[in-house]
């Protein structure tokens, strides 16, 4: 639409040590995981190994922060004895790695044990040493490099599948906090164990909602079975039961008073239309005016969550006042736009404009811009409007999701007589001498 060209809205409108071959280089799940593998006194795992360590892959890499050199390979008796014999050694328990101090010279030593097996090498530690000393050993890509390779994967595939551009950031988010944690393992090492480990630090450590740990599960699915081809049984990995909160909820008078303690009319008609149209903020900043049709008495929300089309009611007054707005700011491609022309407002201006105003309204409930969305569809639902119609006008797929509000409504339940009310019906109430 050219800018200004048009009558105002008269528009078309989870550790164990990882392995690399076949089973019987895993412990027995008896033996104690955290103890050096070689410990006389502790019990052993029963384990067949081969007569070399050079028929599955050793990899080399940076520990420390690069003050020492790490190395991993399966679990071999004579190899361990080798490695104790290199001055520094450390044994790392939660790690399943063996560590050394970073010299030349103990390079070539750990090199040495491992003559003519598969060695890869990280290749931040390669660059720190000349080259002649790795002489035959196969370059490895940095664990920094295979995050970002992987990360690239899911985006990409992600966007061929037409995936939002939100759900992409959340899902590449939560893609990297995985990866970042499991630094030096590639996601076709983990075991099931591993993941279910990961998960419970989400959960104990990192205090993640029930909601959060199963977007992290639906990226990790998505990662194994999509990207990599590789198995994700659901009940293997299991999903925490979801928290039951309902939405707080503001009242007619409450939502009134917003608008009057608003005395910028941009901000006012932002508030105004969220709440009489029942809209998402997302919704909302993406709005145009041809979305806007003055003669149906409709608002066209496009591309809303899902990506689905819908359209929600336009208010009379709210009509009056877009009018006013139109004429005092002439709008030009977005309906509300930010300092930018041509650039729609920004998500956290309109959460401030918000929170301004439920502090110049005294208002003490925990509230947000969304709920102006929760009042609108509960403000229906207490005025007699059809459950089915709400459910359209907010765009829920399912009207499970739009059943909630009937646990807000006071439409029902403020029908209700308290017991007290009726057992005292007709008394008179007197305080006791002395109170």
């Amino acid at each position: 639409m050219p800018r200004n060209s048009h009558q105002p809205f008269r528009l078309p409108t989870r550790e164990t040590r990882p392995h690399t071959g076949n089973s019987e280089h895993l412990p027995n799940p008896g033996s104690n995981p955290d103890a050096s593998p070689h410990t006389p006194t502790d019990p052993q795992p029963t384990i067949k190994t081969s007569s070399s360590s050079t028929g599955s892959l050793i990899q080399l890499f940076e520990v420390d922060g690069g003050q020492r050199i790490g190395v991993r390979f399966p679990y071999d008796p004579s190899t361990i004895a080798q490695v104790e014999a290199i001055p520094g050694h450390r044994w790392h328990p939660d790690k399943k790695t063996w560590s050394f101090p970073r010299s030349e010279a103990t390079l070539t030593q750990v090199l040495g044990i491992f003559k003519g097996g598969d060695v890869r090498v990280d290749a931040a530690l390669q660059a720190r040493f000349p080259s002649p000393v790795f002489t035959q050993v196969k370059a490895e890509e940095s664990p920094s490099d295979h995050l970002e390779q992987t990360i690239q994967r899911v985006r990409r595939e992600l966007r061929l599948r037409n995936y939002s551009l939100k759900t992409i950031k959340a899902y590449t988010s939560c893609l990297r906090s995985f990866l970042e944690h499991f630094r030096t393992r590639k996601p076709q090492e983990l075991t099931g164990d591993d993941i279910r480990t990961y998960l419970l630090h989400l959960i104990e450590g990192e205090n993640f909602a029930a909601s959060s740990i199963n977007q992290v599960i639906n990226v990790l699915r998505f990662l194994y079975v999509e990207i990599l081809k590789k198995p994700f049984a659901p009940g293997a990995i299991p999903r925490p039961r979801k928290e039951r909160k309902l939405p707080t909820v503001l009242s007619l008078n409450e939502v009134e008073t917003l608008f009057d303690v608003t005395e910028n009319r941009k901000h006012r008609v932002i508030l105004m239309l969220i709440y009489s149209a029942g809209l998402r903020l997302s919704e909302l900043i993406k709005l145009k005016p041809e979305d806007v049709d003055s003669d149906r008495k409709l608002i066209h929300v496009r591309g809303a969550k899902g990506k689905k089309d819908r359209y929600t009611l336009l208010s009379d007054v709210v009509l009056n006042e877009l009018r006013k707005y139109w004429k005092q700011y002439r709008p030009g491609r977005y309906l509300f736009e930010g300092q930018s022309a041509g650039k729609p407002i920004a998500p956290r201006t309109v959460q401030k404009i918000f929170e301004q105003a439920v502090k110049k309204a005294g208002i003490a409930k925990h509230v947000s811009v969304h709920s102006l969305r929760h009042a609108f569809a509960t403000h229906l639902l207490e005025q007699g409007t059809d459950l089915r119609y709400i459910q359209e006008l907010l765009g829920h797929e399912s009207s499970r999701t739009t059943e909630i509000y009937t646990h807000v409504s006071n439409k029902s339940l403020g029908a209700i007589v308290s017991p007290i009310d009726r057992m005292m019906r007709g008394k008179v109430s007197e305080n006791p001498k002395g109170n």
